[in-house]
Parts: C-alpha cells; sequence; structure tokens
C-alpha cells in the first residue's frame, strides 16, 4: 500500500489515492491499525481522494478508531492540496464530503482555504453552546485554556449523558482579542485532544460571534498553528461564506505492508 502522510496546523492524515478504486475493501479494523501511532503509520484520521462524476473529486474520512466519520476540516484542506500535489490543477475546487458539496482554493502563498457547509443554528446550552459545523460541536469558554485539562474535561463532556451514543466534539476556548481566539479540542473517534480541529476552529469562531465577542474575520490559535476564519452573518443564528484558512503540507510517502 502506498501512503502519503499530510497534516494542516498538526492535525495529521494518512491519504490514499483511491481514483483507481484500489482500496474499497478497507475495515474498521485496517484503517485503526494503519492510525495507530505505536504499530502502525500513526495520524488523527485516514482519508481516499475518490473520482466522483460532476466533481472534481470526492473526499472520504475515516477517524483513526477506524470508522467512517463526519466532515473534517482541516482533513479537507489537506486533500486539496494532495489533489494539487497529484495533479489536479484548479483555480478553484469544487469536491463532495459527507456534508455536501465544498469549494476551495490555494493561494500563491500556499493556504489553502476550504468553503464550510452554512450554518443555522446556534444552541444555548447550560450557558455553553451547540452547533453543527459538518460535524457537531460543544463549544465553552474559558479562561487560561492553555493550563485548561481538555482530556479529561472532555472526556466527561462527549461521554456525558446528552452525548454519549452520537459523541460531540468538545471545544475550550479562550478569547484573546476581539479578532483572536485559542482553540483547544477533545476529539469523538480519536477520543483524545488533537493539536487542532478545523470544524472545530469554525465552530468556535462562529460561537464567539454569536456570543457578541467577536468579528467576521477571526484569527485562531491553535496548539498545532494558527488558521483564519471568516463568515457572513445572516440575521441571529445563520451564518454563511464561511471559510476555514491555513496551511496544509506534505509531511511525506511511503509504502507499508497491506
Amino acid at each position: 500500500m502506498h501512503f502519503y502522510k499530510y497534516q494542516g496546523t498538526g492535525n495529521d492524515f494518512i491519504i490514499l489515492d483511491n481514483r483507481n478504486w484500489s482500496y474499497t475493501a478497507l475495515t474498521v479494523e485496517k484503517v485503526k491499525a494503519l492510525c495507530d501511532r505505536r504499530f502502525g503509520i500513526g495520524a488523527d484520521g485516514l482519508m481516499l481522494l475518490n473520482t466522483k462524476s460532476g466533481y472534481d473529486f470526492e473526499m472520504k474520512y475515516y477517524n483513526s478508531d477506524g470508522r467512517e466519520s463526519s466532515m473534517c476540516g482541516n482533513g479537507g484542506r489537506c486533500l486539496v492540496r494532495f489533489a494539487y500535489d497529484m495533479g489536479i490543477h484548479k483555480d478553484e475546487y469544487y469536491f463532495i464530503a459527507t456534508d455536501g458539496p465544498h469549494q476551495a482554493r490555494i493561494d500563491d502563498d500556499g493556504t489553502v482555504s476550504l468553503k464550510m457547509k452554512n450554518v443555522t443554528g446556534v444552541r444555548d446550552y447550560h450557558n455553553d453552546f451547540i452547533l453543527d459545523t459538518g460535524s457537531p460541536h460543544y463549544i465553552k469558554m474559558v479562561t487560561d485554556v492553555m493550563d485548561y485539562d481538555v482530556f479529561h474535561k472532555g472526556m466527561e463532556i462527549r461521554y456525558s449523558g446528552d452525548f454519549a451514543k452520537e459523541g460531540i466534539n468538545v471545544n475550550f476556548v479562550e478569547q484573546k482579542r476581539a479578532d483572536e481566539i485559542i482553540v483547544r479540542t477533545y476529539e469523538r473517534g480519536v477520543e483524545d485532544e488533537t493539536l487542532s480541529c478545523g470544524t472545530g476552529v469554525t465552530a468556535s469562531a462562529l460561537a464567539c460571534y454569536h456570543n457578541e465577542m467577536g468579528y467576521n474575520d477571526v484569527r485562531v490559535i491553535t496548539k498545532g498553528g494558527k488558521l483564519r476564519v471568516e463568515f457572513d452573518r445572516i440575521g441571529e443564528n445563520n451564518f454563511e461564506n464561511i471559510w476555514l484558512c491555513g496551511p496544509a503540507l506534505k509531511v511525506y510517502e511511503g509504502d507499508i505492508e497491506n
């Protein structure tokens, strides 16, 4: 099996070029083994670059627990960069993922910008926020987020009564400035903190604006690097034209016994 490893602000992914449909029999166990950081390649998730009529490509995403999952923002940006590296050169990309169609572009400085799905609601939940940016997210505002126990507090919320069955990603957010936030995320499916989460960063930026704390061009600091979220607010709880922007880079490629 020939694989590629990419990362976007520390969120890392195994990518397989599946345009010739070589990897149609991936099992949960196989994906989990490949993503294992001690006995496999190691990654937060695995993606397939598929062909799809009417689109430049299809994105298929699996979490590191081996299960096919909902949209991954940093994964989408990495897959766009991978598509470019594989010779799919476009001024603007149009691809399909589990949450629907997406647009993307690569700027001259290498920034990969991904248009996210529209968000039509931000729900208050015990003074915190819940919204869906392609994946479900829980947002909790905290102080001193870099000293916060993200693993245990995130696990506690993710496995609490309302969320235990389907799971939810949990984001702890510190407002640094009106247009700048710090985000740390506990991801379901990974069941640990990741260095960055694209849909979580997006959800955090929208929740801060909803809470009248932010701008609609938000700089976001994660443990793995910096991202930017741009959006238009339409009415009280509706957000459109949402873009997640940041780096996406190839780490290495190699072969592993299948």
